[in-house]
């Protein structure tokens, strides 16, 4: 148990009222979890404004509340904290509450729109192979070594993620690598957290319907730079063109890697087939399970990541050379029916790019590439369009399908993402609202030696429709369908 003067190490405050030498039996954001003896902290979000559940926090047992604005009318007995940034404060409170748990381990984040489940994931599973404890915060799932705890967002809320960062210390991790999402970099999820990394894999059209404009996006992923120590370091890609942007401003030692442009990891696409991928690093030849340019990014992303880490380098590329990809993610079906079937999780037009253009220059002869697509409801719509006019372009067939519709009609996200459809385009395009049904149809479409992509979803297991997730996985539909097409 700490004092409320204990916790509040290092946040901004503005004024305070009532005892601080008062203990802090719990910490909660959401009244509902409060119960006696709670530390409340009032948060504007994006759907609710935390100050309106201050006298509900009280009634259920709170005896701090920390706020910008305290009430008019404050209650006897209660003690109350204006600050200046209730999520930041957030944040840093949790740290503090959890005895700052990132200072106890090696923490490395993971920004950017494409890679970072993939950068992540095979740094968890690198480490382990190297013989540490290790921990892992990924849209895909949280880890603790060997035990796994199912993921709700890429980043968790400031209190389940300083939770868990106590549970990993607790259990000995030596590092954790964690993916930071654009979202939790501008809630401030991640303040008070104390970064020993920062990996910026690249940015593209995403998640326009929380930050509104594209520059709002970057400033979103650069602050994570920004704000990283200078005992730190910072490793940017700067084959994307913003990768130095990321570097400004930030104290922590400042690193490039690229496979185009001059950096101080550099490496050479050698080759790239449907079996892996052949890179030049630093001098050493090294064949790669993982396949696609964009995977020669997050192999050499991973690999300067252990090299600044101080391992060992010939060692990190050996075993880097055994390892599979993240799960739905380039992920590969196999069947009897001798078509070459993939999952990917590609959600931004970018995304989808990457992967279909990586398909085509895998193609040896005449094969089809029919692609099964939809968007999810409740985001950004702009890119709808756009991911339909890639898929259109670098597919031969398209199957325009659902999501997670989420609380939108999929027929009319289907229409958004037709308006992306040129003319030329019509023939080669099928609509099924029915996700397990568009699925079903690529699959009939679908001749010997031909590929079909499944984008969109990935690794998850459910469809998210009116609220509620119904058990839906891409993996188990397409490998179902082509076997029965294989009977």
């Amino acid at each position: 148990m700490t004092t409320v003067r204990d916790i509040l190490y290092k946040v901004s405050l503005v004024s305070t009222l009532g005892d601080m030498e008062r203990k802090v039996e719990a910490i909660a954001f959401d009244s509902r979890e409060v119960k006696q003896g709670t530390l409340f902290v009032a948060v504007r979000g994006t759907q609710v404004d935390g100050h309106a559940y201050i006298k509900a926090a009280i009634d259920n047992g709170a005896m701090v509340v920390v706020c910008e604005d305290l009430p008019k009318h404050t209650q006897l007995g209660i003690t109350y904290v204006a600050v200046k940034d209730s999520a930041e404060a957030l944040g840093i409170i949790a740290s503090n509450y959890y005895g700052n748990p990132s200072e106890k381990l090696k923490l490395v984040g993971v920004t950017g729109t494409n890679g970072k489940t993939t950068v992540a994931t095979l740094l968890f599973d690198l480490y382990r192979k190297l013989g540490y404890s290790t921990g892992l915060l990924s849209t895909v799932s949280n880890r603790i070594d060997n035990k796994v705890i199912p993921a709700s967002h890429t980043t968790p809320d400031a209190i389940s993620l300083n939770a868990t960062l106590a549970d990993m210390v607790e259990k000995g991790c030596d590092y954790c690598f964690m993916e930071a999402s654009s979202h939790a970099i501008d809630q401030r999820r991640i303040a008070g957290l104390l970064f020993k990394g920062a990996i910026f894999t690249n940015i593209s059209h995403d998640h326009l319907d929380y930050h509104k404009t594209f520059d709002a996006y970057i400033k979103a992923k650069k602050r994570l730079f920004d704000d990283m120590p200078s005992p730190g370091f910072a490793l940017s890609n700067v084959d994307d063109k913003r990768g130095r942007i990321m570097l400004q401003n930030t104290k922590a030692s400042k690193n490039t890697y690229a496979l185009k442009s001059a950096a101080e990891f550099r490496a050479k696409l050698v080759a790239n087939t449907l079996q892996g991928l052949e890179m030049e690093i630093e001098g050493r030849n090294v064949w790669f399970k993982l396949i696609g340019d964009f995977n020669a990014y997050n192999l050499l992303a991973v690999y300067a990541t252990a090299v600044l880490l101080g391992e060992d380098q010939d060692e990190v590329l050996k075993q880097l050379s055994l390892m599979e990809g993240a799960p739905g993610r380039f992920e590969q079906i196999i069947s009897k029916a001798d078509v070459t079937a993939i999952v990917d999780y590609a959600h931004t037009p970018d995304a989808l790019k990457n992967v279909l253009e990586t398909i085509n220059q895998l193609r040896t002869g005449n094969e089809q590439v029919i692609t099964v697509v939809g968007c999810g409801g409740n985001r950004d719509k702009a890119k709808r369009p756009l991911m339909a006019s890639v898929a259109c372009k670098l597919s031969d067939k398209v199957v325009l399908t659902s999501d997670n519709p989420r609380d939108e009609d999929p027929i009319e996200i289907i229409k958004d993402m037709q308006a992306g459809v040129s003319p030329a385009d019509y023939k080669k395009t099928v609509v099924l609202a029915d996700r397990e049904e568009a699925i079903k149809t690529a699959c009939l479409l679908a001749s010997k030696k031909d590929i079909i992509l499944v984008a969109g979803k990935g690794h998850e297991s459910y469809q998210e429709i009116k609220g509620v997730k119904h058990p839906f996985d891409d993996k188990e539909v397409l490998g179902r369908m082509l076997n029965l097409l294989a009977n």
